[in-house]
């Protein structure tokens, strides 16, 4: 490396993001791994996935293979708003095809975050997420949160302090913790985002993946001035790796993240769109999701039959839905101590701390069932629990 190169000083102190780093030691064949957030290899439709793609580029292949506008695949868009509206229960605005949901927040921060600029924060959150507004260099202040998810009042005394641009939020089955936001929070929320006037990340792409319970109303569906921006993906319902994901929200929003776009990817590819757009319009995605949703419940029980089993002291979450259960170790046992020796076991998780805006809670970790066969989900949860006893 060049002496004495002078990187952005926005990468101080950004390390990258944990689960890469974790992959990087589980790369072993035989490695049982609870550590990312993948689907099911069950779940992915590849072979719908070939059919429809050879189908539109034989139909569109023209205008697909072709630069195309940075506002979305035309008959895309068209099938989104359908989604978003039926997804949300109200119209949007607009929407705009992001390479990923990942990408909606990144060009959500590009657009209205200043160095210095609060944002808040669920405490724990989505690291990936967090290491995103690091980059931009906002301030992240963490709000407290219950089994119900963030504490109205806390995050009221939040916004009239800090006085935050953006409030990031995982409603469903929050990644790490996979707990869900209580439905009389959701319209408390829209209404103190309106008040003080903050822009709510309504981060939502495990919505689909219930498992028990009733399906809530999205906070967005209480937004009556424009303030809160849905962030979705098809990454956990069709595929991670064509990275389609969308925004969707204020006109004049969505449009700053548009120009925004434009010096990032110029456009999300117009073949995973065109993919995505096909399974909406042949009506493919709900027999899908509902398969793949039965056979996750299965994966989601049979890890928390297992923790069950662990030693007296250990807790965890029991989620409706999503691809995550938190664990909580009794107080001076570390995850970040504990993950060498499970890897050596062929087990690997993700320490929980790398969740927390300010660190600490060494002392939890998140684990994921949805990559996991029911018998390796026996396999590894006995050596967790081997270990911790």
């Amino acid at each position: 490396m060049p002496q004495n190169i002078r990187f952005a000083q926005r990468f101080n102190g950004i390390s990258g993001s944990a689960i890469r780093e974790i992959f990087k030691l589980i790369a072993q064949p035989d490695m049982i791994s609870f550590a990312g957030g993948n689907p099911s290899p069950s779940a992915l439709p590849d072979a719908e996935a070939a059919r429809i793609a050879e189908q539109v580029l034989r139909e569109d292949g023209k205008r697909i293979l072709q630069y195309g506008a940075t506002e979305g695949y035309p008959p895309f868009v068209e099938s989104l708003k359908g989604y978003v509206r039926q997804q949300l229960g109200t119209e949007v605005p607009a929407v705009l095809p992001v390479t990923g949901s990942t990408q909606a927040m990144d060009l959500l921060c590009k657009a209205m975050i200043d160095p210095g600029d609060a944002i808040l924060v669920e405490d724990p959150s989505f690291l990936g997420n967090l290491q995103c507004m690091k980059l931009y260099q906002a301030k992240l202040v963490p709000v407290p949160s219950d089994e119900n998810g963030l504490i109205p009042e806390a995050l009221e005394e939040a916004m009239r302090v800090h006085r935050p641009k953006i409030l990031y939020v995982i409603p469903n089955f929050q990644n790490p913790t996979g707990k869900t936001l209580a439905a009389e929070r959701r319209p408390l929320i829209a209404e103190l985002a309106a008040r003080y006037q903050v822009v709510v990340a309504e981060d939502d792409p495990y919505r689909d993946l219930r498992y028990t319970g009733e399906f809530l109303p999205s906070i967005k569906s209480y937004d009556t001035e424009g303030w809160v921006v849905f962030l979705g993906s098809f990454s956990k319902i069709i595929s991670p790796g064509m990275r389609v994901g969308y925004l969707a929200g204020d006109a004049d929003i969505v449009r700053k993240c548009t120009l925004g776009k434009q010096s990032s990817d110029l456009h999300t590819a117009n073949l995973t769109q065109a993919v995505v757009d096909r399974f909406l319009r042949e009506g493919l995605l709900p027999g899908h999701i509902a398969r793949i949703r039965k056979d996750y419940a299965v994966q989601c029980e049979a890890m928390l039959a297992e923790l069950a089993k662990f030693p007296e002291g250990v807790r965890y979450t029991k989620p409706e839905g999503g691809l995550f259960i938190w664990v909580e170790l009794p107080e001076g046992v570390n995850a970040l101590e504990l993950l060498p020796r499970a890897i050596e076991r062929k087990v690997a998780f993700v320490p929980g701390t790398h969740f927390y805006a300010l660190g600490g809670h060494e002392n939890t970790l998140r684990l994921n069932f949805s990559n996991s066969t029911l018998e390796q989900i026996h396999t590894g949860m006995t050596a967790l629990r081997e270990l911790l006893a």
